[in-house]
């Protein structure tokens, strides 16, 4: 059999080559250049041709035939041009996922089929199998990697049997320690080489500036919302009212609306666990009810008045804004479409004890609240909504029929741990009701739906 493997120059898909190689397959390597400006990226030179040299060097060293491809036009298209339409509509798209549904397992393996491949291997960490169903027809299973510190089934989430019926992972059972140490005993020349990090194929980059090609900078305000504006605010506090009304009988207080998260790096938000919710009431929940726990805060009630005043000896006549017991203006920026929900870094705002976040972008008035600190309340949700157009199955025969729910484990962002929830199938839209606050939650973005073994089984955009 011959399989093309994408070598990128990294040590993952050289150790995946080398993995067939020595499994006895025809293999070849193929590189593709997704893209050619190097003055957007931070290092303001061309990565690629630099990744290109190390991974020819590598097929020289494992003795396998090396291509090059261009798909630059195909990545400008089908994910950069995303890209730019979805942050000029407010949302944070991720272009890791599409890359690897319009790019490495559509356009690349265009091109691996026409080299005569009958499969392209990459170098992610996660695993595949397949069952027969009864009818006889094959169904391809992909698994979280082995290697729990490095699953990269989250970027996969939108790949379809179809492309799975033609992939292999040949490192997803091993881990990435061990994936270093036969990168150095085979002498390859990307075994230490560092991991990249930024926008797929396009590098490290300063988003904003990223983005500046085609969305025009526009001064607005930033508005620092106080934890006091929840108490009195009708949408949040019908929020708590809904979630509260979902507990079972005898449980006491109120809903809890506020994230343990911290980071994926540090302690907080446990994953799956207890279901604290009434399944029962779940399942009787009005589409009306998920709405209202899904929606965003809206913060155009939060308005701010001038006043005239003198300063200094000479009494000069100033204005300033009227004090505000609910928020306050505390800085511009220069486009709401350049942020997202839950950024911390690049607001520029001091004078807090706590770190910084945006909690919302209101796009149409160019306005982005921030709040201060892990647990402000308008950086949790427990509940996302996916239009049903936006639901990708990857089991279509695990496909949810409408009123059905379900109680599988979630994830909305890479390296979350997995997140005990209850999914909810309604005519108009899947409802994922979480069972702990979440943070962050970002339109725009894939939530992820595994079952309890780890198998992958859908995704959709938030």
């Amino acid at each position: 059999m011959k399989v093309c493997v994408g070598l990128s120059g990294g040590v993952d898909s050289s150790v995946a080559a080398l993995l067939l190689k020595r499994q006895g397959y025809d293999v070849f390597g193929l590189f593709m250049q997704n893209w050619h400006d190097a003055s957007m990226t931070l290092h303001g030179e061309c990565e690629w041709e630099e990744d290109r040299f190390v991974a020819e060097m590598v097929a020289r060293k494992i003795g396998i035939p090396f291509y090059f491809v261009d798909l630059s036009k195909a990545y400008r298209e089908r994910v950069v041009d995303y890209m730019f339409d979805e942050y000029a509509k407010g949302r944070t798209p991720n272009p890791d996922v599409l890359c690897n549904r319009e790019i490495k397992f559509a356009a690349f393996w265009e091109t691996a089929k026409r080299l005569g491949a009958d499969m392209v291997a990459t170098g992610h960490y996660c695993r595949k199998d397949s069952v027969t169903d009864a009818d006889g027809k094959v169904i391809y299973r992909i698994f979280e990697g082995a290697d729990p510190n490095k699953d990269q089934s989250y970027f996969l989430c939108q790949l379809t049997q179809e492309q799975l019926s033609t992939a292999l992972f040949p490192i997803g059972e091993i881990t990435k320690p061990e994936v270093r140490r036969i990168a150095r005993e085979a002498g390859l020349p990307s075994a230490d080489k560092k991991d990249s990090q930024g926008i797929c194929f396009v590098g490290k980059v300063d988003l904003p500036t990223f983005l500046k090609q085609k969305l025009l900078p526009k001064e607005g305000n930033v508005v620092e919302v106080f934890e006091s504006y929840y108490a009195q605010s009708l949408q949040y506090q019908e929020m708590k009212r809904i979630l509260t009304s979902l507990l079972p009988d005898g449980t006491e207080g109120e809903a809890n609306m506020i994230s343990d998260y911290v980071s994926e790096d540090k302690a907080g938000l446990c994953g799956a666990g207890e279901c604290p919710w009434d399944l029962a009431r779940v399942a009787a929940l009005p589409d009306s009810g998920f709405d209202a726990l899904s929606r965003g805060i809206d913060y155009s009630d939060i308005r701010f008045e001038t006043e005239a005043y003198r300063s200094g000896r000479r009494h000069v006549k100033k204005t300033r804004w009227k004090e505000n017991p609910f928020a306050k203006i505390v800085g511009v920026h220069d486009g709401a479409q350049f942020y997202t929900i839950g950024q911390r870094k690049g607001l520029n705002i001091g004078g807090h004890s706590d770190s910084i976040f945006v909690i919302e972008t209101d796009i149409a008035d160019n306005i982005i609240y921030v709040g201060e600190g892990h647990r402000h309340p308008g950086l949790s949700r427990s509940c996302l909504r996916i239009p049903a157009e936006e639901i990708h199955w990857i089991r279509e025969d695990l496909r949810m029929t409408t009123d059905e729910f379900r109680r599988l484990r979630v994830r909305i962002r890479y390296r979350q741990p997995l997140q005990g929830a209850t999914l909810v199938m309604r005519p108009q839209a899947l409802y994922i009701l979480f069972d702990r606050p979440q943070r962050g939650i970002t339109p725009g973005q894939f939530a992820v739906w595994y079952s309890s073994d780890g198998e992958m089984l859908g995704s959709g955009v938030i």
